[in-house]
């Protein structure tokens, strides 16, 4: 894209498709619904043509100049240069002069001049420039312009007149209109909605928070400018309210219905009220041609049909259709669903939509349904039911309307409705005179929507703990949670208190899951913290009942001991325990232990060198989360995970710069660090040393981080990046820290190799090529026993760098060349490349003069050395302290066998400082 493009978002092949096709000359026609941004696509393709310095003409005609004879021919001949219109021939001239009018000449030969201005005009401006017409909102080009622009490209005006023409569907003028304004050959093209990572990323642009834009995929189905306006009407309010429609994506969703038959609308409409809409449902209420309907509407783009049953597209469509059919017309529309339903369920649920009366009669029939959906495990439904109920319920069972209302709430927050989980937990708290027990659980249902942004819900936390008073069926869970929202924080202290008064609370309640969850939350507290009695902490709470509800999972016992096999490099135990719990996440619906649980199988793949099962496991836990509303900084880390082992470094670190904003905005200092981590490494390996160490270096300050080193494994990552900046010192410090570390805790199977590998990297850059190449091959062996074989291949992959600085070249490419063995069979492709370099690096060089031993910080500076650089200029250029300069230097002149800059400068020639580098850091990331 050339510069002063404007920025597209998801668009880049449909523009390289664009730019092909006009580049081979013809034209390109784009269709689209209003609002999917053929706009944006044809400035940008704009853009590009002006900077290429092509004659750009621009037709952007609007609704009331379709009925204005020639106004776009008249727009368009505005914008060609002065000297076209000189050199046509008088006849063009008088009958252009006509036009511009807005008055057809007479039959005969006038009428034929007419239609040779503009073949003659493009012709002369293109034997100076190419030519691009851009013709955007076809649909409103007035007939008359667009029958002499058709005429003009018919007649084949070479490859330099070139046309893009955009045009919204449905059109009543005909689909082809805007092919039928390109020459040929045309592509016909149609701009689809975006991704949902897409969208993020533009939304995340415009300034909107990640989950806020994640979530707002679904609502708009994908269409920028409804995602903008939606977007802008998002209040500062919790996460799981619905953003009111505002009156532009109201009046672009009506627009849409609008160009629709009245019988195909009736038809919508009865879908929009359905509680299952299928074409039977439609037939059986009635609407006998509903198949016919359906597929005008499908063409139209405002519904899919799927197996059957209809979906809206955006679903904010049906909420206009009910909305503007009117309370008569609805009320009729429930009557006949509620006649034409099969099930007793459906039919109490239409019947009580008929009127929003209250009545008891009604309200008691809707308990009775919401339990029988709860019993046939259908929550969404009865969580509907209940809230339906409450809102029937008259004075006479006021008591009742807040059981109701606490079932509802409850059963949709697990039923993954947070919407209507949300909106019957406020109506409790609404109510002055609700019972505190409820009030509690409302308060609860609240926090859990919450999701990762717990740090917002200070008060919220503080009158749930008033209103349980002394009941310690209330005050273990709010306790629990409380826990949680410290861990989050980075405050392991306060969040081990929570969580040993949670589970002292809930042993007092008999409350064995709340018990189960708060011993695992300190099991985790005592890990991070370098406690060696976490063990005995997740056997107790493995010993107890875990959380029946599937939404639950995550946060259980099983889980966590899953989570604690992969970091100790246990990873078949892990992986088996992973997928049996998978098969029970599939039935939450929340989507949090199903995010969760494949996140975890992600981590594990990528451990165990099965990099294709990690990019799938780690797209599978994006989209789950973006469809079930979630915070998208845990998936974003591990889709980071992923990328970097088998993907695209580039990918990695544009997940983990959007998984640390994500964090950031939420307050979640536990994937605040995990992402820093990911971009880190990201940074290390694409050659970004400094821009790597400075992302890492901020794992270092207090935050509750991790004392175990083999949680988030950043210290031999960081101690690496220093060692090839040149500070050897605190490099050596970090290892000596984690190796303490690790001896508290009693080391793990892979921490020995982990440490071992980092360390030669150290040793390496520090010029002991010896001990370097000694304890790579030690680790490359331990990893070899533990079935890890891009942790095998990495430490190979040091080795070979290690004997290439002791000048022993054949040595050199067989451990490189056993590395790439391993990340071929793994898949792993960004470590690939970087070892096909490091090969290609050996080649050649049995014994070249090339290589005298420096490591690369040494063969950084000698060079600047020898370019006249004095030592304060060289620490200001490398970032460096002068001390380390002229530390560095002192054993450059010793190892090259000089005494003065200028005979190091006569040893040096240029071609001779570029030694082979090969990242030293460690790929794996995972966390507890």
């Amino acid at each position: 894209m050339q510069p002063g493009t404007p920025t597209l978002f998801g668009r880049a092949s449909l523009l390289a498709a664009v730019e092909a096709r006009l580049g081979a000359g013809g034209g390109v026609a784009l269709h689209g619904p209003e609002g999917i941004g053929k706009t944006a696509l044809l400035d940008a393709v704009a853009a590009a043509a002006s900077a290429r310095g092509e004659l750009v003409v621009r037709l952007r005609p609007a609704p009331a100049e379709r009925r204005l004879p020639y106004a776009g021919i008249a727009d368009l001949v505005a914008q060609l240069p002065p000297a076209s219109l000189a050199a046509l021939p008088p006849a063009h001239r008088t009958a252009l002069a006509v036009l511009r009018q807005g008055t057809a000449p007479r039959a005969g030969a006038p009428a034929l001049a007419r239609r040779l201005v503009l073949p003659g005009l493009l012709a002369y401006c293109a034997r100076a420039q190419c030519v691009l017409l851009v013709i955007d909102d076809v649909q409103w080009l007035d007939a008359e312009s667009a029958e002499l622009i058709g005429f003009a490209m018919r007649r084949r005006p070479g490859p330099r007149v070139r046309v893009v023409a955009a045009q919204r569907f449905p059109d009543p003028v005909g689909r082809h209109r805007a092919a039928r304004l390109c020459p040929a050959p045309v592509a016909d093209l149609l701009v689809p909605p975006l991704a949902a990572d897409e969208l993020t990323a533009l939304l995340e642009a415009r300034g909107l928070p990640c989950r806020t834009a994640s979530r707002l995929h679904e609502a708009s189905g994908g269409n920028p400018f409804l995602a903008l306006a939606l977007g802008g009407a998002v209040t500062a309010g919790p996460a799981w309210r619905p953003a009111p429609l505002p009156e532009p994506a109201r009046a672009l969703l009506r627009r849409r219905l609008d160009a629709l038959p009245a019988p195909v609308i009736g038809t919508l409409l009865v879908a929009a009220l359905a509680t299952e809409p299928t074409v039977s449902v439609l037939i059986r209420a009635g609407h006998e041609d509903a198949d016919r309907d359906l597929r005008a509407a499908a063409t139209a783009g405002v519904i899919e049909v799927h197996g059957g049953t209809i979906r809206f597209v955006p679903p904010a469509l049906a909420a206009v259709l009910a909305e503007d059919a009117g309370a008569a017309r609805r009320a009729g529309v429930h009557d006949a669903l509620a006649n034409a339903a099969l099930d007793e369920t459906d039919n109490v649920r239409h019947r009580a939509l008929r009127s929003g009366r209250p009545d008891a009669d009604v309200a008691v029939d809707l308990v009775a349904a919401a339990e029988r959906a709860l019993a046939r495990g259908d929550g969404r439904t009865a969580a509907e039911l209940y809230l339906l109920a409450a809102d029937r319920c008259p004075r006479s069972l006021a008591a009742e309307r807040f059981d109701w209302l606490a079932a509802a709430a409850g059963t949709a927050l697990t039923a993954g409705v947070p919407a209507l989980a949300g909106r019957a937990a406020e109506a409790v708290l609404a109510a002055a005179d609700s019972p505190a027990r409820h009030r509690v659980a409302a308060r609860l249902v609240l926090i859990d929507l919450a999701g990762q942004a717990l740090a917002d819900m200070g008060e919220t936390f503080a009158a749930a703990l008033h209103e349980a008073g002394d009941d310690v069926t209330l005050i273990g869970p709010v306790r629990l949670r409380l826990t949680w929202a410290a861990m989050l924080a980075g405050d392991p202290g306060t969040a081990a208190d929570w969580a040993v008064g949670a589970a002292a609370a809930a042993r007092q309640a008999g409350d064995p899951a709340t018990g189960a969850m708060a011993l695992s939350a300190l099991a985790q507290i005592q890990r991070i913290r370098g406690e060696a009695r976490w063990t005995r902490t997740l056997e107790q709470a493995l010993a107890l009942p875990a959380p029946q509800a599937p939404g639950w999972l995550h946060m259980g016992p099983r889980y966590l001991a899953a989570r604690f096999a992969m970091v100790d490099d246990r990873l078949d135990e892990a992986r088996a325990e992973l997928l049996t719990l998978l098969a029970l996440a599939e039935h939450d619906r929340t989507g949090e232990a199903l995010v969760e649980v494949l996140r975890s199988l992600a981590e594990v793949a990528t451990r165990a060198g099965r990099c294709r099962d990690a990019l799938r496991y780690a797209h599978r836990a994006v989209a789950a989360a973006q469809r079930a509303g979630l915070s998208p900084g845990p998936t974003w880390y591990t889709a980071a995970v992923a990328e970097l082992a088998g993907g695209s470094l580039a990918a990695a670190a544009g997940y983990a710069r959007r998984g640390m904003r994500a964090s950031e905005q939420e307050g979640d200092s536990l994937y605040l660090r995990r992402n820093l981590h990911a971009l880190g490494l990201a940074e290390l390996r694409a050659g970004e040393t400094r821009a790597g160490v400075a992302a890492l270096r901020r794992l270092r300050e207090p935050a509750g981080g991790a004392a175990d080193p083999m949680i988030v494994r950043w210290r031999g990552d960081l101690a690496g990046g220093l060692a090839a900046l040149g500070e050897h010192d605190e490099a050596a410090r970090i290892l000596a820290e984690a190796r303490a570390a690790a001896a508290r805790l009693g080391e793990s199977p892979g921490v020995t190799g982990y440490l071992d590998r980092a360390t030669a990297v150290v040793l390496s850059e520090s010029g002991q090529a010896d001990a370097a190449v000694e304890l790579s091959a030690a680790a490359a062996a331990h990893f070899a026993e533990l079935r890890q074989p891009i942790e095998q291949a990495h430490a190979l992959l040091v080795q070979g760098g290690a004997e290439r600085r002791r000048r022993r070249y054949a040595a050199a490419r067989v451990a490189i060349g056993a590395a790439l063995a391993l990340f071929l069979a793994a898949d792993a492709r960004p470590w690939t490349e970087q070892t096909e370099r490091a090969l290609a690096g050996t080649e050649g060089s049995s014994a070249p003069p090339a290589d005298l031993g420096l490591t690369s910080t040494e063969a950084r500076i000698a060079g600047l050395v020898r370019d006249g650089a004095s030592n304060r200029e060289i620490a200001n250029q490398l970032y460096l302290s002068v001390k380390t300069v002229e530390a560095t230097l002192t054993r450059v002149y010793r190892k090259l066998g000089v005494r003065s800059r200028t005979q190091l400068s006569s040893r040096l020639p240029a071609a001779e400082l570029a030694p082979t580098r090969v990242f030293p850091d460690s790929v794996t990331v995972v966390d507890a």
